[in-house]
């Protein structure tokens, strides 16, 4: 028997240690996508792959991908216990994206525009439909774009306009773009032109760029586009909850009643704002306005729809298998 296992990898930096609070180190993490959701996010079920305080995230996402690859080619044979036999898995599978600061923020489609459109009435409506997906050859091509203008004059203004009206960012060739940017700079009284077209050769030493850029563009079976799930954390946790709690604290305080919620609001993480999402309505019910009180309901149902919906797309994606 062959069996296709999808994996979920996941990458953090966290402490190395107890002792010293940020000491930071990069970690990448999987999970075996066909565990049962209750059993997924258990201890013992996720493996720790590698951890350093030194390379960047996505060399070590390079060695990863190349590793996964290596395994996918070859299979590994492993034991069966409820079929008592051998069998042979097959393992399937962090995208390159600026962020939501960017005019198209979102790494799955091109939804977004400028700030102007945005601010407008059709933008802000269009902010809620879903725009044309995002493509691996259309990033490759534009981060090699971004490498390209890194050598021209006025190179930093343009890979600025760059990254937020496209919303593409490669982190992998970060170091070489900032290295001919500073360059650049220092000589921007005479012509340089040749001289970082050299000094970016000697960088890709005889690659091309595509062979620099993020390695998970080009692994087979995968589109990081489309396999890379919305992160909760940062994008509702420590995004709307976070702002509209800030708010309903700022509100509380005028109207002195600030230690009835929290004592510590400015010291509250992720998990505190997991759980503020689906409280907060029966806390705050007759201590604030109808319309504060409407925000946190609508807060508390989006944060059910979106985990809900994370299990939905998990459920998709392990049709394909």
């Amino acid at each position: 028997m062959v069996y296709s296992v999808p994996l979920i990898i996941f990458m953090d930096d966290v402490s190395g240690n107890v002792s010293k609070q940020w000491n930071k180190h990069h970690m990448i993490y999987m999970s075996n996508a066909n565990l049962p959701h209750e059993m997924i996010e258990k201890e013992f079920c996720v493996q720790f792959v590698t951890a350093s305080p030194h390379a960047p995230p996505m060399e070590l996402m390079k060695v990863m991908k190349e590793s996964i690859s290596k395994a996918s080619d070859t299979g590994i044979i492993a034991w069966d216990c409820k079929g008592q036999e051998e069998v042979l898995l097959d393992p399937s599978e962090e995208y390159s994206h600026g962020g939501l600061r960017c005019n198209y923020f979102c790494w799955t489609c091109h939804v977004g525009g400028t700030q102007e459109y945005k601010h407008s009435e059709e933008g802000y409506n269009s902010i809620f439909s879903s725009g044309e997906l995002q493509t691996l050859e259309g990033t490759t091509a534009e981060v090699c774009q971004q490498v390209s203008l890194a050598i021209e004059s006025g190179a930093a203004e343009k890979l600025k306009s760059a990254t937020a009206s496209t919303g593409v960012q490669d982190s992998l060739t970060a170091s070489i773009v900032e290295m001919l940017v500073n360059m650049g700079k220092k000589m921007q009284k005479h012509s340089n032109g040749k001289i970082l077209e050299h000094k970016l050769n000697n960088c890709l030493q005889g690659n091309s760029t595509k062979d620099m850029i993020n390695p998970l563009l080009g692994m087979k079976g995968t589109n990081i586009h489309l396999d890379t799930p919305t992160e909760v954390l940062h994008t509702i946790l420590l995004g709307v909850v976070k702002y509209f709690w800030g708010q309903t604290v700022f509100i509380l305080r005028k109207a002195k009643q600030l230690d009835y919620i929290c004592q510590y609001k400015g010291g509250l993480n992720g998990k505190h704002f997991k759980s503020l999402a689906q409280v907060m309505p029966f806390l705050i019910y007759d201590i604030v306005l109808h319309t504060i009180l409407d925000g946190w309901t609508l807060i508390s149902e989006l944060v059910v729809l979106i985990w809900h919906t994370q299990i939905k797309d998990m459920e998709k994606y392990l049709v394909k298998f």
